[in-house]
């Protein structure tokens, strides 16, 4: 325990020295170039600008965090059960996966204003988009892992009588956990480009109201540079927070059983 404490304490420190560094070039590009503030804030600038309008920042923030993550929660959900039929049917995993390959590497900026044309403005759409984007990467890896599962162990389960059910939901399904949450990982982190894209297309259905991509906009639009940074400090905080909620889902999931977290925690010993 007290190596774990001193190891995050060092982890700590680090973030504190790497943050303060590149505080001390922010402020030292301004001095350099002579930044005007509506070019180039300062920190503090930035910080009064985020206490200032810490109640408008707030309710941005969480406007995006419900977006992002009924995006992402409603592509778990979707994403498993479609890896699920993948798994079961060769046919349908030849026939349809290639399509979630399309889906992937179709820009969500292309379609985006075809969504809003189907479902209209405001969270729906913003949530849509979201859904889009984090879909291929909780397909992908739970598939992939449903589906390297070793012979020998089918072989085993079959050997017992083992119905094409307990094969998945006691083996294959198990054995993907970890492919999973790598997944899950994956579309947290970009669940808020989802939500932020869909914002600045979608905007909002409430006038003055929306989520930090529309105030994004907004600010822009006002030149209020100051609040613009504050608003993208919230959307890397935003993002930090999803990919760590997801890190520690994988955690507590996996850390009693699987030999990935065993073998973790071997080396950390």
């Amino acid at each position: 325990m007290n190596r774990t404490l001193q190891r995050l304490l060092v982890q700590l420190l680090n973030a504190l020295l790497v943050f303060s560094a590149l505080m001390g070039l922010w402020y030292f590009i301004i001095w350099w170039r002579h930044m005007p503030a509506f070019m180039l804030p300062s920190p503090l600038q930035v910080l009064q600008s985020a206490i200032a309008r810490r109640g408008e920042l707030f309710a941005s923030f969480l406007i995006t965090a419900e977006e992002a993550a009924g995006g992402l929660l409603a592509s778990i959900i979707a994403g498993i059960a479609i890896a699920l039929v993948f798994a079961q049917s060769r046919w349908m995993r030849s026939t349809l996966y290639p399509y979630t390959i399309l889906l992937q590497t179709v820009p969500i900026i292309a379609v985006a204003p075809l969504i809003l044309m189907w479902v209209g403005y405001g969270s729906s759409s913003v949530l849509l988009i979201a859904f889009i984007i984090c879909l291929p990467p909780i397909i992908a890896n739970t598939t992939q892992g449903l589906v390297s599962v070793e012979e020998n162990l089918v072989q085993l389960f079959n050997m017992h009588n083992a119905s094409g059910a307990q094969v998945l939901f006691k083996l294959r399904l198990p054995h993907a956990m970890p492919s999973l949450f790598t997944g899950i990982r994956i579309s947290a982190g970009i669940s808020l480009i989802g939500a932020i894209t869909g914002e600045l297309f979608a905007g909002s259905n409430r006038v003055g109201e929306g989520g930090l991509g529309y105030s994004i906009l907004y600010a822009m639009a006002q030149v209020e540079t100051d609040y613009l940074f504050a608003l993208v400090a919230a959307c890397t905080v935003l993002g930090f927070t999803f990919f760590f909620l997801a890190m520690f889902a994988e955690w507590f999931a996996l850390h009693n059983w699987h030999e990935s977290a065993r073998a973790s925690d071997s080396t950390e010993n």
